[in-house]
């Protein structure tokens, strides 16, 4: 057995290997006793009784110091402050363990170990404006209620998830389709430090690895693999998005989907969704029925923030102005919204679509709204 190599940085070189992928080096770990170390001790007859290693992987292994510099790596995460969980770490999340294709290692900027559930919430990076305002919603709501909230850290509805989970103070994680030293979209670097700060930023590739399709795939199955539910808010029906509820449905997790309009193009694939089996998502409230958590073992709730927030029950300040205008039983048209209201038509339709989504308001068939009784 190699004497060179700690077993942490055995992993390591293993999880940088670009020929090797996860399914081939845990079928190693398991045929060579489990000791990463087992593996680069090994000769080339020995791997390549292993079902998947050929000639081309075992020369890999045995030239690993020619592809991948092990020093500069471990240099790079004392430089960021990161971590490099293996499986065996007590702080790797839980579920991620259990599909077919584990990472065998996750890099991690930031302390939280993953002890609340996780569910995730994923959509298009061309959101609309509703769609951006339901992410952030639910991601508060759920954050408030003790989950960590997923996501990609990609533009749209990502952005707006991650957002609305750190706005009342809550956990959530992303993760990274790139190496942690690259930050894209660049204008997300604010949100990559917020989140580190009290949450996770999580990527299983080396520092410096750049997108491509394939990466953002694995990165995909890594956001369902570690959820107990996977929400989506909008997405084409080939958008990346239902590339995440697809596997989710390999790792026999829950899958909702936010409804929109039929003649939206970014809500195609939530319809898509709902109409092969997925749950049709209204609020918070559904995702807890189908979750069906015993008391013992919800997740503690997020202390409310301020006591403003209590007391108007949760609305923001546009969806309070609205709200207030049903008081006394109005029945109100759009346009007496926006007189009473004087908000510009997009943001005034999109509250009115979250109070909806609350339960608070409903619109009639005549197309005016009233507050629910």
């Amino acid at each position: 057995m190699s004497t060179e190599l700690t077993e942490r940085q055995a992993f390591l070189v293993l999880n940088a290997l670009p020929n090797i992928g996860p399914i081939t080096t845990n079928r190693l770990l398991e045929e060579l006793g489990g000791d990463p170390r087992a593996i680069f001790a090994a000769g080339a007859s020995r791997l390549e009784a292993v079902k998947g290693v050929g000639p081309v992987i075992s020369r890999s292994l045995g030239d690993w110091s020619t592809q991948f510099d092990l020093g500069r790596e471990e240099k790079k995460l004392a430089e960021t402050g990161a971590t490099f969980l293996t499986t065996r770490d007590e702080n790797y999340p839980k579920l991620l363990r259990q599909i077919h294709d584990p990472p065998i290692g996750l890099y991690r900027k930031g302390g939280y170990a993953f002890e609340h559930p996780g569910i995730a919430i994923v959509g298009s990076r061309r959101a609309t404006l509703y769609g951006q305002a339901v992410a952030r919603k639910l991601g508060a709501e759920l954050a408030g209620r003790g989950f960590c909230v997923v996501s990609g850290l990609a533009r749209g509805i990502d952005t707006a998830a991650h957002e609305g989970a750190l706005s009342v103070g809550g956990k959530t994680a992303a993760v990274l389709g790139t190496g942690l030293d690259l930050i894209y979209p660049p204008e997300n670097l604010d949100l990559y430090r917020r989140i580190s700060e009290t949450g996770a930023v999580l990527s299983e590739f080396p520092f410096g690895r750049r997108a491509d399709r394939q990466s953002f795939a694995m990165r995909n199955r890594i956001v369902s693999g570690m959820c107990e539910a996977v929400v989506v808010v909008e997405s084409d029906v080939d958008g990346g998005a239902m590339i995440t509820a697809r596997f989710a449905g390999e790792h026999g997790r829950l899958i909702f989907a936010v409804p929109g309009r039929i003649d939206q193009p970014s809500s195609r694939g939530c319809h898509q969704l709902i109409r092969d089996g997925a749950t049709l998502l209204t609020s918070v409230d559904d995702i807890l029925a189908e979750l069906n958590y015993l008391d013992g073992l919800r997740p503690a709730p997020v202390a409310a923030r301020t006591a403003d927030t209590a007391a108007t029950g949760g609305l923001d300040e546009a969806e309070q102005r609205v709200f207030e205008c049903f008081r006394g039983g109005s029945i109100l048209n759009i346009d007496t919204l926006e007189s009473l209201t004087q908000m510009p038509a997009h943001e005034l339709g999109a509250t009115l679509m979250l109070l909806e989504l609350k339960r608070l308001v409903v619109k009639r068939l005549d197309g005016a709204f009233e507050a629910r009784t």
